[in-house]
């Protein structure tokens, strides 16, 4: 996953200090031939890059070789240090400035501006008839004193359109000729490095092929405007191209309809409904009479005891609070104007048919979906180890969970995800009991908290060739930046969910589905686990929905989240029952900055999603190659890599070995495209073992104690570190500082130690690196909570419940439960019992106690367990209790059936 947008950068960066360092040997009157080969060698370097650009460009690079030329080293240094700056603080904008000019004033007339500044591609080989073509025509209708300017990037080939869109995310509308080439005139080895050399291959036989190009474009950057230029009557007779173009323009004479065009198209990307009406609102004369009183901010500045108050937060904050919704603020209740507007802009965005802003964070956002999906009685496939606000929604709209497992990794004493093995064979076991059709959801993690990502779309392919009227709900919490970027855009629920219906619908489909239907005849159904499924074209019903926390991986307020829904039969059985629940768990006072910092997250995606998406995984991937290749912190401290943390036997790419592959690109290409699960490079769990912390203490005392770096999620052996949007390249230096730091302690300390210290040291060291705590399995539910006898799904709703009754209940010392389990006792638990982090349960009402659960918990290092109360234990159900419920009878939805 090398990303050349951040080598170009780089390579910037090592020629200001090479023209620097060639400029101070030449001026001391010294052998300049090792300096002038190295500046050459980068300029030759950046010249695979800079036609990619606006700036500095082929133009820029040329005009600082001539310099080398002349050997005026001074003044390439100068020439090149003013390039890096201005590169880095203005990008692509900075082609707009006279650099010969007065440069200061411009920067100041450009920031007081406060303009919007956009790279256009124009893919054109066509002859110049005027004396810039196109592209000139363009620049005369720019006009100094608009709101939003664009600069044009000029290509000629499909190619190098395709490749400047992969590599310049500055770009955001893209004008293609209908009889652009297709090759290159000067193909780059960065044109095969990038996109793979078979993904290059001409897939028609014409020599233009300007549909490919907008499909390749549509793949890459989806949100990107596209635009073609023909001069054929009948060019957008193809369906498929009238699909990849948002307008055609036919022989093009004046281009005031195009430029008017991209502009609008660029804006409406931009505008941002309900914030702009919020602003709108609190720069408006307002007179209040409303139950609000900190709206307007009169009863925080006009207090002597709340003006701290207002002096941190601002005066805005205040003055855009109202309980009114007008003035085209709308209701989140009742959406129809500028809310709805924005939903349905962040529906685009995320490739949804439609999406839902929440206020109440993404526990209500998991709430709203199981509640409005299922009923009392119906079963739900569920991980056991996602979020618990998942198990409470079960509590409250009655559903009964069939726990599944995700693989273990016990070196490091985490779960996985769930193999689709594992749902199958529930489905399968669900099946022969007579028992599918009360099965209504599937609902897993996707990404998982350590980074494990899921192939929705093979999982929903398969499990609907079992039960085509299934649902599914895929918790995105930490994974709304996917749709940013091509390679983990293809993993996310709602695009999985689009490529599924179109494939289910297709003619060849049908055929490739009579085809292994013929091939399954004999094959019974209890073996199906072990073969590839494919649904029934007629009877699959694709009904999906995802939840992310917006707020978690992108710039949204904490607590704002999105529902996310692509269901063919949402309009018919699910609205209505979504509406409920939705009002059910909704405010009547949702919280309008928490709205509108939605709505600016979808244009933050929209406009600057691909480039700082992309810096995180450069951060990323920068951090785990210098951990590895630093002697001191490697020695201390491991990267857990993907090897680790996904089975060999989940990742298809890697079998026949890494040489079956031409590049580390292609194998990462596969990996997405076939292999079960994939990690997320941006999820970096740190093995600390060696240094004989756990993760608890290196998280409170060092990290957090010691340099104020804070984390969210540890294991025994383990911290995790999240690279999102919000890291920085300083950040990223400060941590590798403070580890090199740490390990220089842990030198010193050790090259200190005493002999009988030397074996404390070790002894902690093996605690945690060879004897951990096994990872318990999801025991089973007490046969008191069974729907019938031997059941594998529980009355979690009733258990729950159940644990309300304080004479229903005892407290268990951990110390003491492990004895009377071995003695015979029946523990069942009458609570949920959560580690946090991460949040997921290890035991849940009506859960049988197994001895592997309380080692578990007793060798856990995590301070903090909902549902524990560590003065006095685990609260379990009381013999008599259990002997009562188990003489309870059938739930009122579940006919009474004899053992």
């Amino acid at each position: 996953m090398a990303n050349p947008s951040s080598q170009r950068l780089d390579n910037w960066h090592l020629l200001d200090d090479a023209t620097q360092q060639l400029a101070a040997v030449h001026r001391a009157g010294l052998d300049v031939t090792t300096e002038k080969a190295r500046v050459t060698r980068l300029m030759d370097r950046l010249a695979a890059y800079e036609r990619f650009w606006l700036y500095p460009g082929t133009k820029g690079l040329s005009e600082l070789r001539a310099l080398l030329r002349t050997m005026d080293t001074a003044w390439l240094s100068a020439k090149t240090s003013l390039a890096v700056r201005l590169l880095a603080e203005y990008g692509d904008r900075a082609a707009l400035f006279d650099t010969d000019g007065n440069l200061e004033e411009q920067e100041l007339v450009a920031r007081a501006a406060n303009q919007q500044f956009f790279t256009v591609l124009l893919a054109d080989d066509s002859p110049v008839t005027a004396p810039e073509g196109l592209a000139g025509a363009l620049r005369k209708l720019r006009r100094p004193e608009d709101a939003t300017l664009y600069e044009i990037l000029v290509v000629p080939s499909v190619e190098d359109a395709i490749t400047a869109v992969a590599l310049n995310g500055e770009i955001q509308a893209a004008i293609i000729r209908h009889d652009l080439p297709l090759r290159s005139r000067d193909r780059l080895p960065i044109m095969t490095t990038l996109l793979g050399v078979e993904s290059m291959k001409v897939r028609t036989d014409r020599t233009y092929d300007w549909i490919e190009c907008g499909q390749w474009i549509r793949e890459l950057r989806p949100r990107i405007d596209l635009y073609l230029l023909t001069d054929e009557s009948f060019v957008v007779s193809d369906q498929e191209a009238t699909d990849l173009y948002d307008r055609t323009f036919y022989r093009l004479n004046d281009v005031t309809d195009l430029n008017s065009t991209v502009l609008a198209g660029i804006l409406e990307r931009y505008r941002a409904p309900f914030f702009d009406a919020l602003r709108a609102y609190a720069k408006s004369p307002v007179g209040q009479f409303h139950a609000l009183p900190v709206a307007r901010g009169a009863s925080i500045f006009n207090s002597r005891t709340l003006r701290d108050m207002g002096q941190f937060y601002g005066r805005n904050i205040f003055m855009a609070e109202t309980s009114s919704t007008s003035g085209g603020l709308d209701s989140l209740l009742a959406p129809h104007g500028t809310l709805k507007e924005a939903m349905d802009k962040a529906s685009e965005t995320w490739n949804s048919d439609a999406t839902f802003f929440v206020t109440n964070g993404t526990s209500t956002a998991n709430k709203i979906v199981v509640q409005s999906l299922t009923r009392p009685g119906d079963i739900v496939l569920i991980d056991r180890n996602c979020h618990k606000s998942h198990h409470y929604g079960l509590v409250l709209a009655g559903a009964q969970p069939v726990y599944l497992d995700a693989y273990p990794l016990p070196d490091y004493a985490i779960y996985g995800a769930v193999p689709l093995a594992k749902i199958k064979q529930a489905l399968l076991d669900l099946e022969a009991e007579g028992r599918l059709d009360k099965v209504r959801m599937v609902l897993l993690t996707n990404c998982t908290f350590d980074g494990v990502v899921y192939n929705p779309l093979r999982v929903m392919e398969e499990v609907l060739a079992i039960k085509p009227d299934i649902c599914f709900l895929w918790d995105e919490a930490w994974f709304a930046y996917a749709v940013a970027v091509p390679w983990m855009r293809q993993r996310t629920a709602m695009v999985a969910a689009q490529k599924l219906s179109e494939r289910l619908h297709s003619a060849g489909y049908r055929r490739e589905y009579r085809l292994w239907r013929e091939a399954m005849a004999d094959i019974p159904r209890e073996e199906w686990v072990n073969h590839r499924l494919l649904p029934d074209p007629d009877a699959a019903r694709v009904r999906v929905y995802a939840t992310h926390s917006t707020h978690k991986s992108l710039s949204a307020l904490r607590q704002a989240s999105m529902i996310h829904i692509r269901d063919e039969d949402y309009n018919r059985l699910a609205a209505e029952p979504f509406g409920e629940a939705f009002l059910t768990h909704t405010s009547t006072s949702p919280n309008q900055q928490l709205l509108a910092s939605l709505d600016l997250a979808r244009r933050q995606v929209d406009i600057e999603g691909f480039l700082m998406v992309r810096r995180a995984y450069k951060m990323a991937l920068a951090f785990r190659q210098r951990v590895t290749a630093d002697p001191l912190i490697s020695k201390w401290f491991g990267i857990v890599t993907e090897s680790s943390l996904v089975p060999s036997e989940f990742r298809a790419s890697m079998q026949g070995g890494r040489q079956r592959h031409a590049n580390q690109i292609g194998r990462w290409n596969e990996a997405l495209q076939h292999d079960e699960f994939v990690l997320d490079p941006t999820r970096v769990t740190l093995d600390i073992g060696r240094t004989g912390l756990n993760g608890y203490d290196f998280r409170e005392s060092v990290l957090m104690g010691r340099f104020g770096i804070q984390i969210n999620k540890t294991s025994i052996n383990s911290v995790l570190l999240i690279f999102t949007i919000g890291v920085t390249w300083s950040s990223v230096h400060f941590l590798l500082d403070a580890l090199r730091r740490i390990c220089e302690e842990l030198e010193r300390d050790q090259q200190a130690a005493s002999r009988a210290e030397l074996v404390l040291m070790e002894r902690r060291v093996e605690r945690l690196t060879h004897n951990l705590p096994a990872l318990p399995d999801f025991s089973a539910f007490d046969p008191a909570f069974q729907p019938r006898k031997g059941a594998r799904d529980g009355d979690i709703r009733r258990a729950f419940y159940a644990g309300y009754s304080e004479t229903d209940r005892e407290y268990v010392p951990l110390s003491e439960a492990a004895l009377r389990i071995r003695d015979g006792r029946r523990l069942v638990s009458a609570t949920f019992v959560v580690p946090y982090p991460p949040g997921f349960p290890v035991l849940v009402p009506g859960q049988v106690l197994s001895a592997e659960i309380v080692d578990f918990l007793i060798g856990l290092d995590v301070h903090e367990i909902h549902g524990y109360r560590p003065n006095l234990g685990l609260s379990v159900f009381t013999e008599d209790a259990l002997a009562r419920f188990d003489h309870a009878g059938p739930r009122p939805w579940e006919p009474a059936v004899e053992a």
